[in-house]
């Protein structure tokens, strides 16, 4: 019996599920810490949250909030078959909320002196998806 399966291709990308009522609202307009408070799993309200206050100068609130987000998506991507390593595609657009957070915590990490977070979230977002790299430092 042939196998043509490439052995060294890695694994497949992890595509987190949408959860639609939460994005939604996070689009709509509503506040991000009350879409927080009401989706608690949902990253991308954290994310926001991060940026929003690394915005206003709160690097410490910011690192929390990008933290939360940060492993709310790794229990989604592990119950989504990630195996701690491989493509999480940044136009997946439910991966955008754990990639934002991620990047959130690096950014966050280096400016309150964690320079060794700094660079270990920075390597993992570059290893996941160079696509959000250039998204997100274009933002």
């Amino acid at each position: 019996m042939e196998s043509h399966e490439n052995l060294l291709a890695g694994p497949p990308p992890t595509l987190l599920p949408d959860t639609p009522e939460a994005r939604q609202a996070l689009e709509s307009g509503v506040k991000a810490s009350d879409v927080a408070a009401r989706f608690p799993a949902y990253s991308g309200a954290w994310g926001a949250l991060a940026d929003e206050y690394f915005a206003a100068g709160h690097a410490v609130t910011s690192y929390a909030f990008a933290r939360t987000g940060y492993h709310r998506g790794l229990d989604q991507l592990r119950r989504a078959g990630w195996k701690g390593h491989g493509p999480i595609p940044w136009d997946h657009a439910p991966n955008q909320g754990f990639l934002r957070c991620l990047h959130a915590l690096a950014r966050s990490a280096q400016a309150i002196g964690e320079k060794d977070e700094a660079e270990r979230c920075s390597q993992f977002l570059r290893d996941s998806s160079p696509e959000a790299v250039k998204a997100l430092n274009s933002a």
